[in-house]
């Protein structure tokens, strides 16, 4: 086994934890000396997680999504510009991978973008592919498409059992966002 050879995780499924396993990853690494790049989808609320991942040395936080809303009250014209940010930021992951800028890739919600067509799939299989030997990759989302599964070196499902949002207990700030 080549130990520097980063590798691929998928934190999937429909409960909840995914974002949160990959943040404490984050800063994990990052507190081993890792440079990490953590490139938010789909998401526009500021969360408690972020202020503090944002004052730790050696990690860089980047939103994906220009706050229109939940993606299916979208109209066209905010899908198609969310698809531009989303690419663009994705662009620019890549740019910082390929100068050896990023030990460790968080792309949190990539699964439901790409799903929802507001990322180009094909553009992240690519680079997921070919990404640098030694970084290090999680992808975070529902229902990963099969090429996701196929490249993963971890793929942990997160089921949800019980959730109190399903009692209409709003998400808590400190606690769900």
């Amino acid at each position: 086994m080549d130990e520097n050879r980063g590798l691929i995780h998928l934190y999937y499924g429909d409960g909840k934890g995914k974002t949160t396993a990959a943040l404490g990853l984050a800063a994990r690494a990052a507190g081993s000396g890792m440079r990490v790049v953590i490139l938010q989808f789909l998401k526009n609320q500021e969360t408690g997680e972020l202020a503090v991942l944002r004052s730790i040395p050696g990690i860089i936080v980047l939103r994906g999504k220009d706050g229109a809303g939940f993606s299916f009250t979208m109209t066209e014209e905010e899908k198609i510009k969310t698809r531009e940010i989303h690419d663009e930021n994705l662009a620019l992951v890549r740019e910082l991978a390929e100068k050896g800028d990023c030990d460790l890739l968080i792309l949190d919600e990539a699964i439901g973008a790409c799903a929802r067509n507001l990322l180009d799939s094909k553009q992240l299989e690519h680079f997921i592919r070919n990404k640098p030997h030694q970084m290090e990759v999680v992808l975070t989302g529902r229902k990963p498409a099969q090429w996701m599964l196929d490249c993963a070196d971890y793929a942990s499902e997160i089921r949800k059992i019980k959730h109190p949002f399903d009692k209409g207990i709003p998400a808590r700030r400190g606690i769900e966002k």
